[in-house]
Parts: C-alpha cells; structure tokens; sequence
C-alpha cells in the first residue's frame, strides 16, 4: 500500500507535526473568538428583546399543594377575586418548591396591578371565608398587605415600560 494514504503512528510524530496541531488549534480559537467579536452587538440586541417581560420571584409559599395564579390586570375591575375572568395576563404554575417565579411576556407598557393567588385547592379563584376574608395565601405588587378588601389600584399599581422588570413578592396568609 501507498504510505501516503496510512495516518500516522503516535511514535512517528515529530515536533513539527506537533507544533502544526497546536498552531491549527490556536487558528480556530482565534478564529471563533473573531466571529463572537464581530456578532456582539447582534447578540446584545437578541438579548434585550428576549429579555422583556414582568419577572415574579414569590416567597413564603406556605406548601406545595395547589397551583400559583399570576394575574396581571391594567383596571381595578374585580381584581383580584375575579382574576381568571378579568386578567389581562394569567400564569398558572405548579407549586413544587419554596420559592416560584412566574415569568410574563409580550406586555404592553402601561400602569398594573399584579396579584398572585395561592389556590391549594385548584378551584381557580381566591377563596375567602364569610366575612369576605381570604382563605388562601395572596400577594401584591408592591408587596400591599391587606385584611379586609383588596388594595387599591394605586396602593398596588406600578408603572411598566416595556423593558425587563423584576418583581418579589410574598405571600400572605
């Protein structure tokens, strides 16, 4: 056979085989590193309109029965009892940890209220007791503790620009 065709052994490579494999090597880290440096401003502004939305981080989650409903509404009309009806956006998300985040997208700018409501037994509504007192955990935007009605659309409003915004909220029983 031709030994043109056959690859080498690893005992008959020389230091300049060697050394042309670290200099290819180096060309294509140099090379890729070019390509990352010329696409940064294209990777920047992918980034910034991926990366809007409304954020929620929510602690003292009581357990990890149920569901939590991330309600965002742009009036004070039934909120936040009504909120599968009457929310301008609804993130429902399974509870399996201490802490949930809900994320919320495509959001136009404007003034909110955001409610998250607790609802251990899945039945899709903040239930309260006879004096109209909440039975499950329920939060607010600008963390508005309440008792016996909910907070008023400028207690818990919050102004939204269309950008990234992170919000925490915590639960109350």
């Amino acid at each position: 056979m031709n030994a043109s065709i056959h690859p080498k052994y690893a005992a008959d490579f020389t230091a300049k085989d060697f050394l042309k494999c670290v200099l290819l090597k180096v060309w294509c880290v140099l090379s890729f590193a070019m390509l990352v440096i010329a696409n940064l401003p294209n990777m920047a502004s992918a980034q910034s309109s991926f990366g809007s939305g409304i954020y929620v981080k929510v602690l003292n989650i009581s357990s990890s029965v149920g569901t939590e409903a991330y309600a965002l509404f742009d009036s004070s009309v039934y909120f936040p009892i009504e909120f599968p009806r009457y929310a301008t956006n609804i993130v429902v998300v399974e509870i399996r940890y201490a802490v949930v985040r809900g994320d919320l997208s495509d959001i136009l700018p404007e003034t909110y209220e955001f409610a998250i409501i607790h609802d251990e037994n899945m039945d899709g509504k903040l239930d309260t007791n006879r004096l109209n007192i909440p039975t499950e955990g329920h939060g607010f935007s600008n963390d508005v503790k309440t008792m016996i009605r909910p907070p008023s659309f400028s207690d818990a409003g919050f102004p939204y620009d269309g950008e990234y915004m992170g919000l925490t909220i915590s639960l109350h029983y």
